[in-house]
């Protein structure tokens, strides 16, 4: 007789190699698309909301592809519908707490400018608490994020610092992962 209630399957880990190309391609992406909501942001606040808010569902599925890069590199064995769960509240939490800040602006409690620079930094500490879980990149994320709220908030011109930070953060990344790479192939 079949059993009713069988455990789930955990997920299967990645190969090692495979594991860091994909958190790494998840935050290289992000970084560009981030990147390309602070240029919005420096031309018009009006379509920044519109762009922020899309971007939580591909923060969400970013978050999902690192987090199942991870899985199976910890002891702790996920299902894949676990995995959903916890970033489906994860990030709808972040959602919500923008819709609260587009409430917030609705009633003319917050001006445009700070309305946005509010949503970046709720999406970057969504993003680097996100990423102490999953994985020091989306954590860099949640920096970038954060710095680029801040610099947007002090520095007129703050595009080009933004664009440096996301090509210093890339390339810092993609060091980290070649040198863990050969010490790892060297037996270190």
């Amino acid at each position: 007789m079949p059993e009713e209630n069988p455990s789930p399957t955990p997920i299967k880990p990645l190969p090692r190699r495979m594991r860091n190309w994909l958190d790494e391609a998840v935050l290289i992406v992000l970084l560009l698309l981030s990147l390309g909501g602070a240029a919005i942001s420096a031309f018009s606040a009006q379509d920044d909301y519109v762009y922020w808010l899309g971007m939580i569902p591909l923060f969400w599925l970013g978050a999902i592809l690192s987090s199942w890069a991870q899985a199976g590199a910890d002891d702790e064995a996920q299902t894949f519908r676990r995995l959903l769960w916890i970033e489906l509240l994860h990030w709808g939490g972040t959602l919500a707490a923008v819709i609260g800040v587009f409430f917030l602006r609705y009633l003319q409690l917050l001006g445009d400018t700070a309305a946005v620079l509010v949503m970046l930094l709720i999406l970057a500490l969504s993003a680097y608490l996100n990423g102490i879980r999953i994985g020091w990149r989306f954590s860099l994320l949640g920096v970038f994020l954060g710095v680029t709220a801040m610099l947007a908030a002090y520095v007129q011109q703050f595009l080009p610092l933004a664009a440096l930070l996301a090509v210093a953060l890339i390339v810092f990344s993609i060091y980290t992962r070649r040198r863990r790479t050969r010490q790892v192939d060297h037996g270190a």
